[in-house]
């Protein structure tokens, strides 16, 4: 049991196959879930697809029979430019609510029976600082600055209301269940966002690993039910 055995959604690219690499170099078998898999220890998976969640589940199990780490990756953006939410259709929120959202009960659903096979079991939903109200509404908050949508931010706030609720489930099997910010960092995903990023998906990623591996922050008497950046706890 001492190989910890982790799933990460959306791998192929950006924070996900950052956070990838990055659980790999701290000892951890790495599983990237993505929907045209490459390599060995990669397995087809759609979060918008149940047949290939439901498969990509069976295959873990009958090849590891456990999974210690999930990593709800998997994203989409949703962003047209000169479109705020009096002009969005309502198509395309809910595009981006069956990845961001939907898509993310799918496949944590599905890994649970394995992941409570687990000693120490944990989950962590890569949301964003948009999905912060507080960022949002806060004048002095660069994010304020950012053009109103309709789909991303509000995704990503109700996978923060997911993750809480998840935490609340799964804290008296010593499940921990957060949710971190990669915050802005150079990757396809931002891009024409019109800011200064600066930061690269590495630096992004870290936060992830760290909730999801053998640090302090992910030990057994690390938080649940939480939203963190780099540097420590984001408001809602």
């Amino acid at each position: 049991m001492s190989e910890r055995i982790a799933l990460v959604t959306g791998a192929s690219r950006g924070v996900g196959k950052a956070v990838a690499a990055g659980l790999s170099a701290r000892g951890m078998t790495v599983i990237s879930g993505m929907r045209t898999p490459s390599g060995e220890l990669s397995v087809r998976l759609d979060v918008t697809d149940q047949e290939t969640i439901t498969a990509a589940a069976g295959w873990i199990e009958e090849r590891f029979g456990r999974l210690d780490v999930l990593v709800n990756n998997a994203g989409i953006s949703g962003y047209t430019p000169g479109r705020p939410p009096g002009a969005t259709p309502v198509e395309s929120v809910r595009e981006v609510f069956e990845t961001n959202v939907l898509g993310v009960v799918a496949v944590t659903n599905a890994m649970l029976p394995l992941l409570r096979r687990s000693p120490a079991a944990r989950i962590v939903n890569v949301s964003s600082g948009v999905g912060s109200l507080t960022y949002q509404t806060d004048p002095d908050h660069y994010m304020y600055g950012l053009p109103p949508q309709a789909a991303y931010p509000a995704s990503k706030a109700a996978l923060n209301a997911l993750t809480v609720q998840y935490a609340r489930e799964l804290a008296g099997e010593g499940i921990q269940v957060n949710a971190a910010t990669p915050g802005p960092c150079d990757t396809d995903f931002t891009q024409g966002l019109g800011f200064d990023l600066g930061r690269t998906a590495e630096d992004g990623a870290r936060v992830v690993v760290d909730l999801a591996s053998g640090s302090d922050m992910a030990g057994p008497d690390g938080p649940t039910g939480g939203f963190f950046d780099e540097n420590g706890r984001v408001p809602w």
